[in-house]
């Protein structure tokens, strides 16, 4: 009895055994979404048979708890910017954890080091945004420039009615040229894809000259060579492209846009130096990271006249940034609250992006855009 009974004990666990082999094996990859990214293109995630789906249920920033809980065995997590993807989340998620995709550009919420020491692999969106982010930046331009922001509390405010007219009220430099004015140099902190894109904006306006200044410009390639020279090929009104020292972008820009990427590298280039050089009719437009500016600095030069206005779409410290900020109590400063690629179009898209690298990485394919850490 005692064998048969045994027998019976070893058939009944290696049955149990078996099941729960199969359903460690069968079970499907699940991904977690810190957002819904709508009704275009959830069902991208909501509509597939092969994976299963964890999302935020709220219509805010997703809850750290919640990250953590449901990241716990996942294979994939899509993340917004206002979500950290450190050591924390990584181990929570554990070795299963195949990928993480985020629907920004930007990564300053990743620890990549933390994402290579586990082989977890990183998905972002790129280059949908250049035309949104371009759009956006000729638009402070011109806020900047003609006082929009400070005329626009005025008419908000009821002030307009008690305003007296005079021939130069509320004047500012012109972004166009004009027959008594021929020539305008925009210079560009940072030349890459968003900057190129805004040149060709700008040069409708009747911009002459442009120049540059990036990391690698004080050693130009062939192919930078041959990128500036099929540009002025393509834009026949645009005088020249040069790249130049930072000294010169200062001295030589009416419009400076700066547009390069953010980090120790590129922290307050931007300063009080820099601005004093500026010419006193010059405005300055941030549309990249708001630690390239010296946000005090900035604020002194508006102050004192050292340059005419900014606008700036991008604060150092953002969004901590109160209403009291010098910033944003400067006339001439139009600031906004980082919404450089809000387009619909283009929101959609940063999300399809999201998706799909999500689902390269959790089923072992190509991702669209990944970025190797």
């Amino acid at each position: 009895m005692a064998t048969r009974s045994s027998t019976i004990l070893s058939d009944s666990m290696n049955t149990r055994l078996t099941q729960i082999a199969h359903h460690v094996f069968s079970q499907k990859p699940r991904v977690v979404v810190s957002r819904s990214l709508g009704s275009d293109v959830m069902p991208l995630l909501t509509g597939r048979a092969d994976i299963e789906v964890n999302v935020w249920p709220n219509d805010d920033s997703c809850d750290r708890k919640w990250l953590l809980e449901h990241a716990k065995g996942a294979s994939g997590i899509l993340v917004m910017v206002t979500d950290k993807v450190d050591s924390e989340l990584l181990d929570t998620a554990g070795p299963s954890l195949r990928v993480v995709s985020t629907m920004s550009v930007g990564y300053e919420h990743f620890d990549t080091s933390e994402l290579s020491k586990r082989g977890v692999r990183m998905g972002y969106t790129p280059d949908v945004l250049t035309d949104a982010v371009a759009d956006l930046t000729v638009m402070l331009a011109l806020m900047a420039g003609r006082n929009a922001g400070h005329t626009f509390s005025l008419v908000q405010s009821g002030q307009w009615p008690r305003l007296h007219w005079s021939p130069f009220a509320f004047c500012g430099p012109q972004l166009s040229t004009t027959s008594t004015s021929p020539k305008r140099t925009v210079g560009f902190l940072g030349f890459g894809r968003i900057s190129q894109a805004t040149l060709t904006r700008l040069v409708a306006f009747g911009i002459t000259h442009c120049i540059y200044s990036s990391r690698s410009s004080s050693s130009l390639s062939e192919v930078q060579t041959s990128r500036d020279s099929s540009l002025l090929k393509r834009l026949p009104t645009l005088q020249s492209i040069t790249p130049v020292a930072m000294d010169t972008l200062a001295k030589e820009s009416d419009l400076l846009v700066v547009l390069a990427p953010g980090g120790p590298e590129t922290y307050h280039l931007i300063d009080e130096p820099f601005l004093k050089k500026m010419k006193k009719h010059a405005v300055l437009v941030n549309t990249a990271r708001g630690t390239l500016v010296d946000s005090d600095a900035l604020s002194k030069a508006l102050k004192e006249g050292w340059i005419w206005g900014a606008g700036l779409d991008v604060v150092e410290g953002e969004p901590d940034v109160p209403g009291n900020h010098s910033l944003v109590n400067e006339p001439r400063c139009v600031t906004l609250p980082h919404i450089g690629s809000a387009t619909i179009e283009t929101r959609i898209g940063m999300a399809t992006l999201a998706v799909n690298n999500l689902l390269g990485g959790v089923l072992g394919e190509a991702m669209p855009a990944e970025l190797s850490v």
